[in-house]
Order: structure tokens, then C-alpha cells, then sequence
């Protein structure tokens, strides 16, 4: 390369001119744009967040979902209404027998038969959905501790979720995917002993509940990582259709098993937690995580009801049959119906049209919790550090077969 050129290649792309006066506009960092996902570990499954940055702090942050379609609602609609739970259990697949329940008491109402259900049915229906509330609590505590780098939460919670999934697979033969809930009653009674072994592992839960507030919430480093991290106001939580631990952890009480008093829950006691910004700001990380930790308290609380019930007033009996009122058909009237029912994460709901002709709907819409919960991430992660995300991601708990439906 001749002088001639170099001096000119130089003077081109080498020669950079120092500001006279630096001033807050030649200070300012570029804006950059990461990907967190799909194979992150901290997201959850699948999810892909596009997020804006500027140096360490968040700018914005954009969920890209997708990833785990699972085709539910044009499935529904080409399948009888009674073939379709085992869709249904692979939404929240964390959470299926809640998911059934919500489910199976829509089509129920439809029929016009809620009320002729068996009170015995009702309870196990109650006493297996809160085991299963239980689990999904597990999850979300359990990996939310991993995520921001404790790990031995994570075990003890895994520990304990998995004699709740013995539990539930003694009563219907499958670990996670039930199909136990039907329209109209059981797949089958509870096994006989299932009342006192569940009892007794209630009684081992309790204390267990205390270890972990005291090796979680408790916990400096988990108090200083998610007080005040992400915080969700009220009016926003409510803009967004948040549901469930989120919008309850922002300061309303408001939980579809008090206000809709759906199946036997009426007859129960039990208490509805929300945040206070005991620590921090109510609806921060620390408030969602603390009302979860609540909520399994209130679940034991329910389970105990549910089991006295079942061993004193609404006994086994040997003519009982959980499939009595099972239809051998399911024709609906023609008619546009919505139900919804308190899942684990929020809100979980149904839409159906039907012809009335036949057993099949035309049209089938789920309303997701986990969906509207994941939207507000973006609110809450502005201005939030880079590191904090991944707090904020894990506080939300999403379940992408939910989201992607």
C-alpha cells in the first residue's frame, strides 16, 4: 500500500475528533438490544425476551412466544367435549387437575347438572386440585430460589412436590397429565387409605412450610435481590388483566374461589393473602413470592376441611359410583358460555359456542393466566437492572403450554 493511500485510508476511518466539551449527550451510552431465550434456563421453557438496554439497565423488554404451540383450541373444536381434558391437563401441565376442575364445571353449567353433582365428588375434586395448587406453589418457590442462585430450596421443594405426585398418581394412575376430573362426576374414587395417608403427610408439610420462610423469604440475600424488583402497581395489574398470586400480591383481595363461590369452596374456611410491603413496595418480587407462601398455608388449610368431610360426613360407601352422572352424551344448547375458575397462577377460563347439534364445539377459546401475566413484564422491568430481570421473570411464574396454548 503506497503513502499516498494509507494516508488517505487513515484520514477516512482513523482520524476521530475529540469532543472540546464533554456534555451528557456525548456521554451517553448506545442502546442495545439482547435476546434472553428460548434456551435460557431462567426463562421457564421456551420464552424468547427481546430486551432493550442502555449499558446495565433495562429499556424495555418484548416477550416473543410461540415456541410450545400446542394447537389447544382447534383440537377442541374438532374433538367431543369429553375428549378434550387431556388438553386441557397440557396447558398448565404444572397444574392440570386445577385446570380439569375449571373445565369440567363449565360443560357441567352448560348441561345444567352443577348442582346434581355428589357433594363426595365435589370434595375430592377440592381436596385433589389443592394438592395440586400445592405442587405448582413448589415449582414456582422451588425454581425461583434456583433462578436467582440458591439451589437448595430448589431440592427441598422437589423433595416435597414429589410426594404430592404420588399422592395424585395413586388416585388416577398418571404423575403430572390426570385426565381424573371428568364432566359429570370421577374417573374413580379415591384408594382406599388415601384420606390417612394424605393426613399424614399434611402433618409432616406444616413444619416444612416454616424451614422454608425461614431459609427463603427470610433469607438476606433473597430479601435484598427481590425487595423492591419489579414492582406492579394495583392500577396497572388491573389495566393488564393480571390474575392470581400477581394481582393479589398488588393489594386487592380478590380470588374467584371466594368471589364466584364455585363448587364446595363456600362451605370451606379459609383466608385470601395479599401483599403489604412488609420489606419493600407492595407488588414487589418479594409480596408475589411471600403471598404464594401464604397461599400454601390456606391450601392445607382447605385440604383438612376437605379430608374431615370425606371421612366423616360424606363417607365411603360401597354403591357409591363417581361416574353416575358421567353423560353418555354432551350435547348442549346452542349458546355462547363462558366459565372461569382459580388456578394456581390466576384466572383460567373457557369460552364455548355451541350449535346444539352436536357434542362437538364450534368454537373454543381458553382465557390464560399465565398469558396476561406474562404481558406486564415490560412495565415492570423498566429502569430495572439487567440482573434483575431474571428476578422479575422467575416472581411471575409462567408456564409456556399456557401461554402458547
Amino acid at each position: 500500500m503506497s503513502n499516498a493511500i494509507q494516508y488517505e485510508y487513515k484520514k477516512e476511518y482513523l482520524t476521530v475528533s475529540a469532543p472540546t466539551k464533554y456534555n451528557a449527550e456525548s456521554l451517553r451510552t448506545e442502546e442495545m438490544v439482547l435476546n434472553m431465550g428460548p434456551q435460557h434456563p431462567s426463562t421457564h421453557g421456551v420464552l424468547r425476551l427481546e430486551v432493550v438496554t442502555d449499558g446495565e439497565v433495562v429499556v424495555d423488554v418484548v416477550p416473543h412466544l410461540g415456541y410450545l404451540h400446542r394447537c389447544f383450541e382447534k383440537h377442541a373444536e374438532s374433538l367431543p367435549f369429553n375428549q378434550i381434558i387431556p388438553y386441557v391437563d397440557r396447558l398448565d401441565y404444572v397444574a392440570a387437575m386445577n385446570s380439569e376442575h375449571a373445565y369440567v364445571m363449565g360443560v357441567e353449567r352448560m348441561l345444567g347438572i352443577e348442582n346434581d353433582i355428589p357433594k363426595r365428588v365435589e370434595y375430592i375434586r377440592v381436596l385433589v386440585a389443592e394438592l395440586n395448587r400445592l405442587a405448582s406453589h413448589f415449582v414456582a418457590i422451588g425454581t425461583y430460589a434456583m433462578d436467582i442462585g440458591a439451589y437448595t430450596p430448589f431440592l427441598w421443594m422437589m423433595r416435597d412436590r414429589e410426594q404430592i405426585l404420588k399422592l395424585l398418581e395413586w388416585v388416577c394412575g398418571a404423575r403430572m397429565l390426570y385426565n381424573y376430573v371428568w364432566i359429570g362426576g370421577l374417573f374413580y374414587d379415591l384408594p382406599v387409605g388415601f384420606e390417612e395417608r394424605c393426613a399424614e403427610f399434611i402433618k409432616y408439610l406444616k413444619p416444612k412450610l416454616e424451614e422454608l420462610q425461614h431459609l427463603v423469604i427470610d433469607n438476606k440475600i433473597f430479601v435484598e435481590r427481590t425487595i423492591n424488583v419489579g414492582v406492579l402497581p394495583l392500577p396497572v395489574a388491573i389495566n393488564y388483566g393480571c390474575t392470581g398470586p400477581m394481582l393479589r400480591a398488588s393489594g386487592l383481595r380478590y380470588d374467584l374461589r371466594k368471589v364466584d363461590g364455585y363448587s364446595v369452596y363456600p362451605e370451606l374456611d379459609f383466608d385470601v393473602p395479599i401483599g403489604e410491603g412488609k420489606l419493600g413496595t407492595v407488588g414487589d418480587s418479594w409480596d408475589r413470592t411471600w403471598v404464594r407462601v401464604l397461599e400454601c398455608r390456606e391450601s392445607i388449610r382447605i385440604i383438612e376441611q376437605s379430608l374431615e368431610k370425606l371421612t366423616k360426613e360424606h363417607k365411603r360407601t360401597s354403591d357409591f359410583d363417581p361416574q353416575a352422572l358421567v353423560p353418555k352424551k354432551i350435547r348442549p344448547k346452542a349458546m355462547d358460555f363462558y366459565t372461569r375458575a382459580e388456578n394456581p397462577k390466576g384466572e383460567l377460563g373457557f369460552f364455548f359456542r355451541t350449535d346444539g347439534r352436536s357434542d362437538i364445539p364450534v368454537r373454543c377459546k381458553a382465557r390464560a393466566c399465565s398469558f396476561n401475566n406474562l404481558s406486564v413484564i415490560g412495565e415492570m422491568s423498566k429502569g430495572a437492572l439487567l440482573a434483575d430481570l431474571v428476578a422479575i421473570i422467575g416472581s411471575i411464574d409462567v408456564v409456556m403450554g399456557e401461554v402458547d396454548r
